[in-house]
């Protein structure tokens, strides 16, 4: 553990400067995709330069799948909340604040989910989730499988809307083209390979879809029966976001 220490000391540093107000929080809540999209080549390089020792990127290599995911979570950001297909910026937010109010029978144009919200909610189960994913790896797996499942829950809840209202919802594309295809293909690789059981991908997964239903039922808990404060909700997503380094860590992996 002491040798990850300076890495991990960095991942706390990040998020710090992410959500401890120090004059950028303004900012960072109208931009946040922004810095990640122009983060994402950098991610990149780092996954076409790691070797793991004589290990080349590919599907069984962890740490690098791992930056992978990352970067497509960035590209799905992009689409959901930067531009999507129809050049409309931000419309991820009035999407889902729509789909939820019906849900609940909130007055029309009623705002279930605010921007301080949705960068806590990408930047907690996702950025985190990936930064502890790539710090574990490759090590400790379940990170990098919570990782790839946050994708492909988050997928078939795109695909869920599009059957539902037929038509297109921000984010649908990436879902389709990206998050699928690459969540297939490393789940099969990780369990032909053995790095991981069916067990902890079927928990992973599990993970992913219980992460999906507090998110959800506390926005409508928080904005609309104002049952749950802002200060629990959102340490709740971090609690989650961390929960994945805990479970099913192997003997002698810290």
């Amino acid at each position: 553990m002491t040798r990850d220490l300076p890495a991990l000391s960095l991942i706390i540093l990040a998020f710090a400067f992410l959500w401890v107000p120090f004059g950028q929080t303004d900012f960072l809540i109208a931009h946040w995709m922004k810095v990640g999209t122009f983060m994402a080549p950098f991610l990149l390089f780092a996954a076409l330069s790691y070797r793991g020792g004589d290990e080349a990127p590919g599907l069984s290599n962890v740490k690098w799948m791992a930056l992978i995911f990352w970067v497509a979570y960035v590209a799905h950001q992009f689409e959901e909340h930067w531009i999507d297909l129809y050049g409309r910026i931000y419309a991820f937010q009035g999407y889902l604040s729509g789909v939820l109010g019906s849900l609940v029978g909130a007055d029309e144009g009623a705002t279930l989910v605010t921007r301080e919200d949705i960068l806590l909610i990408n930047t907690g189960p996702v950025w985190l989730v990936g930064a502890l994913s790539v710090w574990c790896a490759p090590r400790h797996v379940f990170p990098t499988l919570c990782l790839a499942a946050i994708a492909f829950v988050n997928a078939f809840s795109h695909i869920a809307g599009g059957l539902r209202y037929m038509s297109y919802n921000p984010g649908l594309l990436t879902s389709i083209a990206v998050f699928i295809p690459l969540g297939l293909l490393f789940y099969r690789r990780v369990l032909a390979d053995g790095l991981a059981s069916r067990t902890e991908v079927f928990a992973a997964i599990g993970w992913s879809a219980g992460a999906h239903v507090f998110l959800f039922t506390g926005l409508i808990a928080k904005n609309h029966a104002g049952a749950l404060s802002a200060e629990l909700y959102y340490a709740g997503l971090i609690l989650l976001s961390i929960l994945p380094v805990i479970m099913f860590r192997k003997q002698g992996s810290a």
